[in-house]
């Protein structure tokens, strides 16, 4: 038994849903390719038989396959059976996949490689119109040798309107009313925090249970959609049928079937007019009870939503990409690269298996390889991560936790490094001012408790403790003991070899990492509370300049907030002004910011409730944060729900990357993929992309303090440099902005960099050129040295 009054409370995110994604019928649609083998042509793919195939001649790739829809359909996925006959051949690797309304004039909606494997690929990206879609084949899975393409089924997936429920009345066999407010009518109030609970106080109501809507007149559905409820608890819907009637006496059922046990939304599709409709539920999804619960019980339209185009003032997802991995992890690399991995599977975590999975993503041709790394014996999932003066990605703890490994973009080459003295997971790392690499906290792994500070040393290769540097000031008052409440520190390497910890305990610190170093307490975060999961970015390191934003008080299952400040440090050890700055429009936790050239910050994913492995209350609207109004702007939605283990980084071109979620096996909520944003100053009026300043030429070092010349394509208003990203678990210890005064004028230009190494901190940055509309440059790799 459970009591739900609180959670009811807490969950109390407002979430007006008016449409869902479903798979479209495919009666009547055609199917044609470049070409196909005797009795495997491309019709295959839509006769609803996995054991038929459509599979290319034996010509070079790429290949293509278009399906015609004979109408048009707001379009939002497309999933792909490979063959299931045992054999791996014609496997799409590497793809593209586009839309079309006219089958000449196409846009791509998605790119990317997947994994080599017989289960359906599922590709999701933002709603378009189109009664085409191609999907072409560039690569073979197994082997850049092999040229067959294969595919056993194709289904599409589009947007449906919700039936307006004005005038509906509902019932239920069971509703508790003593011990919380949980009547059949919350379930189609249109807040996912409120929630249908059938009795649990005093006797229970045992199953099969029935949830009832009289519509007051007859309608035509399309189908009806059912909503977990989104707080984790018991009641969800395994085994169930609809029904539909005229009378509420006699009953033809329209669609059964079974759930699966998650908190993703159900549609169970039909085409029927009636005036009332029964869900009846068969089964507890879990096995948990005799209950029943929902938070959301939808009818479907039949007439299709009306598209309305991206406003380019919100910006612009432009195109998902498909990974082989799902990405808990990312590093932007010194060659313009990302870096994702997981753990030792592909999907999943567990255990210290001494080997990672790793994928290479290149923004410029959008392909991805893989890579798994055994000779460091490191399964680097959940770590700390940190990028040296040299650019070397140095990863340390997680599953294996005692253990560090070093990739050397310059040799592309893992190298095992020495052992910390502490074994961690969930820790934070930050490179100092003195090119070493401060460590803190992790109790995720390698025992609870004690994870004070210790400093990595490069040039020798060594790990010291640092005896003063204590982990107990920055603990949260977590409720799951210090096995949280050491987790995900906000830390900001700063001046004479010291670190900032911003967050996301409530409590503030200053740690000196030289000799036995020192623990100095920086006050409280203003009237913020502990805020695990939230985010901490340095977006003016001149002016000492830090936001913060979001977070919960526990690191899961609790409501998140929206609070934001801005925390400006100067001198180490003294205390810092901390300030108030407006809240952002929803609730995050497990949310990414990534901060931008023009020092707004950008703030995407995460969920108002935080849970992990869920993607319950996902928040899909992300926020664009101006410094010099201190005010927030909502964008335009993106697909996909990033919560618990996304990243989000700069990419080099000035879009962002965010990715990932899930990482939990066989769940619902892995997320082998990654999406674009094309930030508004990328964008003219109309959508289309804005011509850009460029940098012509500038040298590939600098030293701290020294000048750096630039000649451009054109007159320019003002230069920043953003350090490269690396991302996980919401923290991002490496980015950090340094904003640039510049002399000259016409196309020759000439910056000086901060001469203090805490402020510019040595290593790779972008170097961006923006123009007086605020349109950067596309970023020029360039080395500061110390």
């Amino acid at each position: 038994m459970e009591l739900i009054t609180l959670l009811l409370y807490l969950c109390s995110f407002l979430s007006v849903v008016n449409a869902a994604s479903v798979a479209v019928s495919r009666a009547g649609w055609s199917a044609s390719s470049d070409s196909s083998q005797t009795g495997s042509d491309s019709s295959r793919v839509l006769d609803g038989s996995s054991s038929t195939i459509w599979i290319s001649a034996d010509t070079a790739l790429p290949h293509f396959i278009t399906i015609d829809m004979k109408t048009s359909y707001l379009v939002n996925g497309v999933s792909i059976q490979p063959r299931q006959d045992g054999s791996a051949n014609g496997r799409i690797g590497q793809h593209k996949i586009e839309l079309s309304a006219d089958g000449s004039s196409w846009t791509q909606v998605a790119v990317g490689t997947y994994v080599n494997s017989a289960t359906t690929k599922k590709t999701t990206f933002v709603a378009r119109p189109g009664r085409y879609l191609r999907i072409t084949a560039l690569t073979e899975a197994q082997s850049a040798t092999n040229q067959l393409t294969s595919i056993a089924e194709v289904n599409v997936f589009a947007d449906v309107k919700f039936l307006s429920k004005t005038g509906w009345t509902v019932t239920a066999d069971s509703e508790e009313t003593s011990s919380a407010a949980a009547q059949a009518a919350k379930a189609i109030d249109g807040n996912t925090g409120t929630i249908w609970h059938t009795k649990y106080s005093g006797t229970v109501a045992p199953l099969p249970h029935w949830f009832r809507i009289d519509q007051g007149t007859q309608v035509t559905v399309a189908g009806l959609s059912y909503l977990p409820r989104q707080d984790g608890g018991n009641g969800r819907i395994g085994g169930y049928n609809v029904q539909a009637s005229n009378d509420s006496t006699t009953w033809t059922i329209v669609a059964s079937g079974t759930w699966a046990d998650n908190g993703e939304e159900k549609v169970a599709q039909f085409r029927t007019r009636a005036r009332y409709f029964r869900l009846n539920a068969l089964t507890e999804a879990g096995a948990r009870g005799q209950w029943s619960s929902a938070a959301e019980i939808n009818l479907l339209d039949t007439t299709a939503p009306t598209y309305t185009a991206p406003v380019a003032t919100k910006g612009i997802w432009a195109n998902t990409v498909d990974f082989p991995i799902v990405p808990a992890a990312a590093a932007v690399l010194p060659n313009g690269k990302v870096f994702l991995w997981s753990a030792y599977q592909l999907d999943n975590f567990g255990g210290s298996n001494g080997y990672t999975q790793f994928s290479t993503y290149d923004p410029g041709t959008a392909s991805s390889t893989s890579r798994t790394v055994t000779n460091t014996q490191h399964d680097m999932f959940c770590p700390g991560i940190s990028m040296d003066f040299n650019g070397r990605i140095i990863v340390t703890g997680g599953s294996n936790a005692a253990k560090t490994s070093i990739y050397d973009v310059a040799n592309d080459a893992w190298l095992a490094a020495a052992n910390m003295q502490v074994a961690r997971g969930y820790q934070s790392t930050a490179t100092t001012s003195e090119g070493k690499v401060f460590n803190i906290g992790g109790s995720w792994s390698g025992g609870q408790g004690n994870k004070n500070g210790e400093i990595y040393v490069p040039s020798s290769n060594t790990w010291a403790l640092i005896q003063n540097a204590l982990v107990s000031p920055m603990l949260t008052n977590d409720r799951g003991g210090v096995y949280r409440a050491d987790n995900h520190a906000w830390l900001f390497g700063w001046k004479n070899g010291t670190v900032f910890q911003a967050g996301p305990s409530k409590a503030m610190n200053w740690y000196n990492t030289i000799g036995t170093g020192s623990t100095t307490g920086a006050g409280n975060r203003a009237t913020d509370l502990d805020s695990m999961n939230g985010n901490a970015i340095m977006y003016d390191a001149v002016a000492g300049k830090i936001l913060t934003a979001g977070g919960a008080s526990h690191y899961q299952t609790e409501q998140a907030r929206p609070n934001a400040y801005v925390i400006t440090i100067n001198t180490p050890g003294t205390t810092p002004t901390v300030s108030a700055t407006a809240s952002m429009s929803f609730s995050r936790g497990f949310a990414n910011g990534v901060v931008l050239p023009d020092g707004t910050v950008f703030m995407a994913g995460g969920q108002s409730f935080v849970e992990p492995f869920s993607d319950a209350t996902a928040i899909l609207i992300p926020e664009l944060w101006n410094p010099s109004t201190g005010t927030w702007t909502q964008m335009n939605p993106m697909a996909i729900p990033r919560t618990y283990h996304s990243v989000g980084l700069l990419l080099p071109d000035a879009t962002v990357l965010i990715s990932g979620g899930g990482l939990c096996g066989g769940c619902g909520t892995n997320h082998w993929d990654g999406e674009i944003f094309v930030p508004p100053y990328l964008l003219n009026s109309d959508g289309t992309r804005r011509a850009r300043p460029a940098i012509t030429t500038a040298a590939a070092t600098v030293r701290v303090g020294a000048t750096l010349s630039i000649t451009t394509s054109g007159t320019v208003a003002t230069f920043s440099l953003v350090r490269l990203g690396t991302a996980t678990h919401t923290v991002n210890t490496d980015q950090r902005r340094v904003p640039l005064t510049a002399s000259g004028s016409g196309t020759a230009y000439t910056v000086t960099i901060p001469s203090d190494p805490g402020v510019a901190l040595p290593g790779y940055w972008l170097l961006f050129a923006i123009n007086s509309a605020g349109t950067p440059s596309v970023g020029r790799m360039i080395k500061v040295l110390p």
